[in-house]
């Protein structure tokens, strides 16, 4: 029997600037490299970048989208999963992720590092994410910052590991 892949959440916003698509590709490759499975939303921007990392490099990358037509998806998703849930599926993405990993974004995000948090997950932020710990005590052992893709899937490894 083999052993159960891990499943990293890649969370952020559905527009995003150069450095940070290109640090979500270096993230999605690392996952990839790792042999864990990258969860997203499934659409543009921060998803599209970390799966077109994971899926150039090998990985299994699931999207799940808050329509119901799976043609939505960008075009690096391999499982695209219409949940017809709207913003309702980022609670879809914390429950089917081992831990996550959090760039730039909007509310959505938010509610998705919230969630997580909230049902005892990891969430490793990176530069420019919603810090948390500015507005309020967060457990520093669920809640960590990184700043480079390795250190940033090595530190969701060992969170679940």
């Amino acid at each position: 029997m083999s052993k159960r892949k891990i499943t990293i959440g890649v969370i952020g916003g559905s527009t995003v600037d150069e450095k940070n698509r290109e640090l979500a590709y270096d993230v999605g490759k690392h996952i990839a490299l790792n042999d864990a499975i990258l969860v997203c939303g499934g659409l543009g921007g921060t998803m599209e970048a970390a799966s077109q990392g994971a899926a150039e490099n090998g990985g299994l990358v699931a999207g799940l989208l808050p329509g119901e037509d799976k043609g939505s998806a960008n075009p690096f998703i391999h499982i695209a999963l219409p949940t017809g849930m709207g913003v309702g599926r980022n609670i879809l993405i914390v429950r089917s992720s081992d831990v996550l990993i959090a760039f730039p974004g909007s509310y959505g995000t938010l509610s998705e590092i919230a969630l997580a948090l909230n049902t005892g997950k990891t969430v490793i932020y990176m530069p420019g994410a919603w810090n948390l710990s500015k507005i309020g005590q967060v457990d520093s052992s669920l809640f960590k910052e990184a700043f480079d893709a390795p250190q940033a899937v090595g530190l969701a490894l060992n969170a679940v590991l």
